[in-house]
């Protein structure tokens, strides 16, 4: 059984509709995890997705900042809107959908970028996106015989050499130092959580998901990182049958500064 999700740091979901529009349209995912919503709940464009054949969905927003939704085209059920670090800033939704025989618990994350001084001392922002990570050891991979995990989003955090465009010369900038990225594998392997965009693709080999709107020609630069992420149980990798990285999508009308990645599963 085909089983497609598709996670896509949208900043602004109401803003970008019309890309989303065009996303669902080509490519059709059957779930849909946003980040960086930035509308409160009462005003998620929940028409707009119905429209598009998307009737299931489940969001946990606030007014101008931060914010995670899950739509899909199947049925899905609220499990968690998890708080993290005593702070309510709608940065996790968990579901569970049935695929196949399967039930998958889906957790859909957005980490705190973490502001521009890689110092907890003296950057609050930075600090409390060290706690976030440090708190997700506690969101395990749990697998057994009829249920499987899976995890995606924005995870702020480009955690290999090769996610970067220079390795050099971002260990000081905020998403690639050493502090963060350790932190970040140490608390993958504790959840037992398979890095799925890795695993056939080359430690060497350049892996990116974002490019900064900061670039005057983005493409041609290509200096770009590796933020967004998809893991899952180890019980799901004989099922996995690769990803796509939307890079195109950098180029839409009024893009994101993230593009889509879209993993593909063949369920039982």
């Amino acid at each position: 059984m085909p089983f497609t999700i598709a996670t896509w740091n949208i900043n602004s979901v109401r803003l970008r509709m019309p890309i989303v529009e065009r996303l669902l349209k080509e490519h059709a995912p059957d779930v849909l995890c946003l980040q960086e919503t930035k509308v409160p709940d009462e005003l998620f464009p929940e028409k707009a997705f119905r429209k598009a054949g998307y009737e299931h969905i489940l969001f946990h927003g606030q007014k101008g900042y931060h914010g995670v939704a899950t739509v899909a085209r199947r049925p899905i059920e609220l499990v968690e809107k998890r708080r993290f670090c005593e702070i309510d800033d709608c940065r996790h939704l968990s579901v569970k959908v049935q695929a196949g025989c399967r039930s998958i618990l889906l957790h859909n994350f957005y980490v705190p970028a973490g502001g521009d001084e890689p110092d907890p001392e003296i950057n609050r922002k930075f600090r409390h996106k060290l706690d976030f990570v440090y708190e997700m050891n506690g969101v395990p991979a749990s697998q057994d015989e009829l249920s499987a995990s899976i995890l995606v989003g924005d995870l702020n955090i480009a955690p290999q050499e090769h996610d970067v465009w220079s390795h050099k010369q971002l260990l000081n900038v905020v998403s690639h130092t050493p502090v963060e990225t350790q932190s970040f594998e140490a608390m993958r392997q504790t959840g037992g959580w398979v890095d799925l965009m890795r695993l056939s693709v080359p430690a060497e080999q350049k892996l990116y998901t974002w490019w900064s709107y900061r670039a005057k020609d983005w493409e041609a630069s290509d200096r770009g990182r590796r933020l967004d992420h998809i893991w899952s149980s180890a019980n799901l990798v004989p099922s996995f049958k690769g990803y796509e990285i939307l890079k195109a999508a950098r180029g839409w009308e009024k893009p994101s500064d993230h593009v889509p990645v879209i993993a593909r599963f063949d369920l039982d």
